[in-house]
């Protein structure tokens, strides 16, 4: 009787396990991007007009046309690799349930043309390598660094190999300013 017990609570407590690193798994899938809009839960795609293609929060997949065929892949189509996936306009689709955002393209399309820009969005994080947390270096600290080492160059060095179609480069930064304009 004893033995029986013992058996009892050791599967018990091996399926107590399974269940919570399955949940701690589940907590983890689907959840949005840093790049994504602030303040929106519970929404499974955003549509980004500048590159005509949808992210699916809950795969972390982008969904794009390619030669006719919608493809769902982890990366943008190498045109867009230098796309700023943090100042680029999400249209968080919060209408739609389903698992075929594009068939509503045309329309999508349509409504938010390339360049489109409706209120103003947050990020939910930082852009990486732009946030300086631990020391905003002035502009005459900048130039008064005699070793030729600035800001910008460490920047810059630190910034190549890093472009995955998350960001723009340094010099594009500077070229183009904060909206993407050029100067």
């Amino acid at each position: 009787m004893k033995t029986i017990r013992l058996i009892c609570i050791g599967i018990l407590i091996f399926l107590a396990n399974i269940i919570q690193a399955q949940v701690s798994v589940s907590v983890n899938i689907g959840s949005p991007p840093p790049w994504g809009p602030y303040g929106y839960n519970g929404v499974r795609y955003y549509y980004l007009p500048d590159v005509e293609a949808y992210y699916d929060i809950q795969s972390s997949l982008f969904i794009y046309s390619e030669g006719g065929v919608w493809v769902h892949r982890g990366y943008l189509p190498a045109r867009y690799r230098n796309y700023d996936l943090y100042g680029g306009y999400k249209v968080v689709m919060t209408d739609y349930r389903g698992n075929a955002p594009y068939t509503h393209f045309a329309d999508y399309r349509s409504r938010y043309a390339r360049g489109y820009h409706g209120k103003t969005q947050r990020n939910i994080g930082e852009r990486p390598g732009k946030g300086y947390s631990n020391a905003k270096i002035s502009h005459q600290e900048n130039h008064d660094n005699k070793g030729g080492n600035n800001v910008k160059n460490v920047e810059r060095s630190k910034d190549k190999g890093n472009s995955h179609g998350n960001g723009k480069n340094m010099k594009e930064d500077h070229e183009h300013g904060e909206n993407g304009k050029r100067k």
